[in-house]
């Protein structure tokens, strides 16, 4: 056999198959278009436009817009306004976790916004543009939830708010405590700014305010003005309080007076040549001297007394109703510390005090209902309005008939 006889016979050669094409090749190429069943048409594909989230900030700018005290915003609700007194609601959708935490975002740093989940509790401030604002955050059965007081980047005169001429006029004391009261929403913030801008633009005066958190801004003008909060600028109000009376004022705000603590420092400087303005949470001008006398044990209140006779020099007790054209207006329950109201405190006599002040209208003094008989008198509010608001109602309705 020969030797090409003995090779096995040749297999025919084959290509190698084509490899597969990459994933990005696949990707780039246009897919085909599937077939339409006969006779029905495929209809274009929806086009999605991204609908802008609401922001906090258009929310309290339309409570601004529209003259709006504060904002009520809380998860499960839908927002809501306090309009001159009154809860209104709106129509913006039902607020979720996830955008109440992004509004949170807008006005507070990460470490305040997690400090409120840690506490369940803050307290704080914030500014846009056309407003400040006061925050409040807590926690509640349907989640969290956050109040937002509005707070006008212009402050408002004493005339602009039509109060009482016997506010500029404590103003010009170089010494003593005045105190401002009223419940909450009442204005006392309000009215004591405006008594500081006239300080301000009138006297040249070094003005230390103390505040948790700070709500009105004062530019320095003729007086010097340093603003404190709580918490930012010093760790505790006791000691800012304190600290103060070194830093050569002739002026202290006091934010709140809150404990014994406070009132003996106050008062404190308030007998060592400062004026000194405070607020308390209370509803007439009596009831803030007793206030302030039951912040002590009964063995302790006698020198306080003296303390407080001494060292006051008014206390304007404070409410708002709303008026016929829809506004709110301020009702004052004024006390002017005379030598007739120092005797009275110092015997204890409060009750002869609420007697004595509706007959002191020349040292500047009235009461609520007189201040409400004012604004009747004047058609800025209604009969109704002024027997709600008095604290007195039988002998508000006497006034009325003019029995009184």
């Amino acid at each position: 056999m020969s030797a090409e006889s003995s090779r096995p016979p040749a297999v025919p050669s084959r290509m190698p198959p084509p490899p597969p094409p990459s994933r990005a090749a696949a990707a780039a190429r246009p897919a085909s278009p599937a077939s339409p069943p006969p006779g029905r048409s495929v209809p274009p594909p929806p086009t999605v436009s991204a609908k802008p989230a609401l922001t906090l900030e258009k929310i309290v700018r339309e409570a601004f817009d529209k003259g709006f005290s504060d904002l009520h915003l809380g998860v499960g609700e839908v927002p809501r306004f306090r309009d001159r007194g009154q809860i209104s609601t709106t129509d913006y959708p039902v607020i979720d976790e996830a955008t109440f935490y992004r509004w949170l975002n807008e006005v507070l740093r990460p470490e305040e916004v997690q400090q409120f989940k840690q506490t369940l509790d803050f307290d704080g401030a914030a500014k846009f543009e056309f407003s400040r604002i006061r925050i409040n955050i807590f926690d509640s059965l349907m989640g969290p939830a956050l109040v937002i007081r509005l707070i006008p980047n212009t402050i408002l005169t004493l005339e602009q708010l039509n109060l009482p001429t016997v506010l500029r006029d404590i103003c010009h004391y170089h010494k003593g405590l005045i105190l401002v009261t009223g419940p909450t929403g009442s204005g006392k913030s309000t009215t004591m700014a405006a008594m500081l801008d006239y300080i301000n633009k009138e006297m040249p005066k070094n003005i230390i305010t103390i505040e948790d958190p700070i709500e009105f801004v004062h530019q320095s003008r003729k007086s010097l003005i340093k603003h404190r909060e709580v918490g930012r600028h010093t760790l505790e109000f006791g000691n800012a309080l304190k600290a103060s009376l070194r830093e050569d004022p002739d002026i202290i705000l006091v934010g709140e007076m809150r404990d014994q603590e406070t009132v003996n420092t106050a008062l404190k400087a308030a007998q060592t040549g400062h004026l000194v303005l405070g607020t308390l949470h209370t509803n007439s001008a009596v009831k803030t001297v007793e206030r302030v006398l039951n912040l002590y044990e009964p063995e302790q209140q006698a020198p306080v007394r003296v303390s407080l006779a001494e060292s006051l020099v008014a206390v304007v007790a404070q409410g708002l109703c709303r008026t016929t054209d829809g506004k709110r207006a301020a009702f004052h329950d004024i006390m002017i510390n005379t030598d007739a109201i120092k005797d009275y405190i110092l015997r204890g006599d409060l009750d002869e005090i609420e007697a004595l002040m509706p007959k002191c209208g020349f040292d500047g003094m009235c009461t609520m209902n007189q201040s409400l008989y004012s604004l009747y008198e004047e058609g800025r509010i209604t009969e109704e309005t002024a027997l709600e608001m008095s604290p007195r109602q039988n002998e508000m309705a006497q006034m009325l008939r003019g029995r009184i």
